[in-house]
């Protein structure tokens, strides 16, 4: 797979693990050594201003995009190589998705959620068939994942989860995935 842009979806928290911030930028850090721009929702608070200062401090390219309603509440980063500022948040999801290739889910909250839910809603429906990365840094997301194994197990879910979602415990197994 050939990836130029890739959309990473993640909290505008740091969260309590230390782990979440230390594998956001070493993840920045692959992206930017792969030559692959990094797009994402544009703040400079928690795991998305890191994700993006990872990629910038390492000579990549980073393309935000952020609600006019978020510009104050999640802080633009100033210093990105683009930044577009749209009417709302089912724009900034449309366009992060247009811009890129694949997706990396990062630790986060409702925010995040709605974003990884889409995404795989989209997928499923042949809307596109990106894929999409979840990066299960100290397990954050293991409940998640035995919820959507439940669901499955249930057969609601019209295909195997591993059909839909590369879960990854950290960057590197990322990096070997797209690579």
């Amino acid at each position: 797979m050939n990836i130029k842009a890739i959309a990473v979806f993640c909290g505008s928290h740091a969260g309590a693990n230390p782990m979440f911030l230390s594998h956001t930028a070493e993840l920045g850090r692959l992206l930017a050594m792969l030559e692959i721009k990094l797009v994402y929702g544009g703040g400079k608070k928690g795991l998305m201003g890191a994700i993006a200062d990872a990629v910038l401090k390492h000579g990549g390219e980073v393309m935000g995009v952020i609600p006019k309603i978020l510009t104050e509440w999640e802080q633009q980063h100033e210093g990105l190589t683009e930044l577009a500022v749209v009417p709302d948040m089912h724009s900034r999801k449309k366009m992060m998705y247009e811009m890129s290739d694949a997706a990396i889910i990062l630790p986060g909250g409702y925010g995040t959620m709605d974003e990884l839910f889409e995404m795989l809603t989209w997928n499923q429906l042949k809307i596109h068939d990106k894929k999409i990365y979840l990066l299960n840094s100290a397990n954050y997301y293991q409940s998640l994942i035995h919820f959507l194994r439940h669901a499955e197990k249930e057969q609601f879910l019209y295909d195997p989860l591993e059909e839909r979602i590369i879960v990854c415990n950290n960057p590197v197994e990322i990096f070997n995935k797209i690579t």
